[in-house]
C-alpha cells in the first residue's frame, strides 16, 4: 500500500527551528513532484515549498512568506523529502502535509508551481504533523 508519513512537528519558539520530514513507502520519489503543504485553523490550505527532480537538476519552489527561512531537500534515498523550518513565526503554525503528484499527469509536465499553487493536487497525502510556534 502506497502512502506518505510526516514526522517532526512539535512545539517551538518564535526564532527557533524544526526540521519536517516525509517518508513514502510502497513507492519512491524519482518520478513525482513532491510538496508540503499547511492549514492553519479557519485558513485555507496553502502550498509552501516544493521540488521536482534530484542533486543538481532539481528545481524548487517557495511560498514568499517562508522564502529564505525554509528549505526543502531530498534525502539520500529515493523515499524521504525534508523541510528544513528556521527563523519560525507564530504564523508558521498550523498543521503540515506532505505530497507526491506525478510529475506526468494526465499527458502534461507538472511544475513545482503547479504543485505548490494548487491549495489540493492530485497524489498521495500523508496524514499531517502539527507545528505550532508559541513562546
Amino acid at each position: 500500500q502506497s502512502q506518505l508519513v510526516e514526522s517532526g512537528g512539535g512545539l517551538v519558539q518564535p526564532g527557533g527551528s524544526l526540521r519536517l520530514s516525509c517518508a513514502a513507502s510502497g513507492f519512491t520519489f524519482g518520478p513525482f513532484v513532491i510538496g508540503w503543504f499547511r492549514q492553519a485553523p479557519g485558513k485555507e490550505r496553502e502550498g509552501v515549498s516544493c521540488i521536482s527532480g534530484s542533486g543538481g537538476s532539481s528545481t524548487t519552489y517557495y511560498a514568499d512568506s517562508v522564502e529564505g527561512r525554509f528549505t526543502i531537500s531530498r534525502g539520500n534515498s529515493e523515499n524521504t523529502v525534508y523541510l528544513e523550518m528556521n527563523s519560525m513565526k507564530a504564523e508558521d503554525t498550523g498543521v503540515y502535509y506532505c505530497a507526491a503528484r506525478a510529475r506526468i499527469d494526465r499527458y502534461r509536465f507538472i511544475t513545482v508551481q503547479d504543485m505548490c499553487l494548487t491549495p489540493t493536487p492530485r497524489g498521495y497525502w500523508g496524514q499531517g504533523t502539527q507545528v505550532t510556534v508559541s513562546s
